[in-house]
């Protein structure tokens, strides 16, 4: 995989130009693209920048996002060809740091469920999850050192853990949603997708405007580690469950404290009103294209807004009021429970096979809904393919969900 913080140094220390280190993702490009199909367009011309912290660093940007130098399409023929005229926020900032906004990646249509052509670069067979396809592979298989995807229900922390790489959902709105295609404006959440936690630390920093996320890797004795196996939803694979206790030997080894942690009742509670929020306000976010275009959407998607049509505003409201019961709850978690980061699983398993199903986001859809920051990690394999664990922290922590996930990320090195 491409290194950002590795590109960087050379280009800082000139070994590599801003320029030849662009040039070096588009021969990687040319490389695997064709077996991956990571990619709805890569700029033929970009402007590439001389100076800044990002300088050299080429981004993909999902295709919610906008940019002004390339269509966004949402992964939909509704909007094919769309140009906006103005790049998202995140966008901007991105190439006020000096990085290339290269490639738009492949989404699912208006990022949910129904799947997209993209293959799991460690098996073209399997699922690259969903709904951040593009971007979590481009940067498995080595192509871009940094993308950009978002996450709803679990379309950052899950598609990282299938392609083997790491994904951070920061805490909610920590990066701007602006300028990207809403689904529900209550859980919509830009993350990224790097090589590795430092890399991602790194970008999150810039990106977001503060140096304190880049911390180093929690200290020996320093870190509690709470262990949540999420009993109130379906048990996870035997190989998923394998790697987060391997997981967590590592994280004893490196001199943390870890000990099982229950969930109170009112966060199962909290987990069965996640997709009441959704899909009223996805019904919303959506209804000109369901008005206008109904024929035209997927049939995933169609099915669910049809149904989402039901959804009485009395439930949307009682469904937020869990919500934030569970969110003040999660404080007493962290503090009664004597816990810095919670450690779990990142998905149920390893990526199904075939292309028809981008999995399941049982293990992402709490934490979203929670709105606090989430890392998943590569823990090792499942027949080939990657199996990732999930490291939370409280609302606004971000930096120390990143030390812990660096901490263990060294440990199971």
């Amino acid at each position: 995989m491409l290194s950002l913080l590795d590109l960087s140094r050379r280009i800082d220390a000139g070994d590599l130009t801003p320029a030849a280190a662009i040039d070096r993702t588009r021969e990687a490009i040319a490389a695997r693209e064709p077996e991956v199909g990571a990619f709805v367009r890569v700029d033929p011309a970009p402007a590439v920048a001389t100076a800044g912290p990002l300088a050299g660093i080429a981004v993909g940007i999902k295709d919610i996002i906008d940019t002004a130098d390339m269509p966004t399409e949402m992964g939909s023929p509704i909007h094919a060809g769309w140009r906006p005229r103005a790049d998202a926020p995140v966008v901007a900032r991105l190439r006020a740091l000096g990085a290339v906004p290269l490639a738009k990646t492949t989404t699912t249509p208006f990022a949910f469920m129904d799947p997209t052509a993209t293959r799991n670069p460690h098996h073209p067979g399997h699922t690259p999850g969903g709904s951040s396809a593009g971007s979590a592979a481009a940067v498995a298989a080595g192509m871009l050192p940094l993308a950009l995807g978002t996450q709803t229900g679990g379309s950052v922390i899950r598609p990282a853990s299938f392609c083997g790489v790491v994904g951070i959902k920061p805490s909610f709105r920590l990066l701007p949603t602006v300028g990207v295609k809403c689904f529900s404006w209550a859980l919509d959440t830009v993350g990224l997708f790097a090589a590795g936690v430092a890399d991602a630390a790194r970008a999150l920093a810039l990106l977001a405007d503060r140096p304190g996320l880049d911390l180093p890797p929690t200290g020996p004795g320093t870190i509690r580690i709470g262990l949540v196996r999420q009993d109130f939803c379906a048990a996870p694979s035997a190989a998923a469950q394998q790697a987060l206790t391997r997981a967590a030997m590592a994280a004893e080894r490196a001199g943390a404290s870890v000990h099982d942690l229950a969930l109170p009742g009112l966060f199962g509670d909290a987990f069965a009103v996640h997709p009441t929020i959704q899909g009223f306000e996805a019904r919303q976010a959506l209804a000109w294209e369901y008005a206008h275009h109904r024929e035209a959407l997927p049939p995933a998607l169609r099915a669910a807004l049809d149904e989402a049509q039901g959804i009485e505003t009395q439930a949307y409201d009682g469904a937020r009021r869990t919500a934030h019961h569970a969110r003040r709850s999660l404080k007493d978690v962290f503090g009664d429970g004597g816990v810095d980061v919670i450690l779990t699983y990142s998905s149920a398993g390893a990526a199904p096979a075939g292309l028809a199903s981008t999995g399941d986001s049982r293990f992402n859809r709490l934490w979203t809904l929670m709105g606090v920051p989430c890392v998943t990690v590569p823990a090792g394999t499942d027949d080939g393919l990657p199996l990732g664990v999930q490291v939370i922290a409280r609302f606004g922590d971000d930096g120390r969900a990143l030390a812990a996930a660096r901490l263990i990320e060294q440990a199971l090195a």
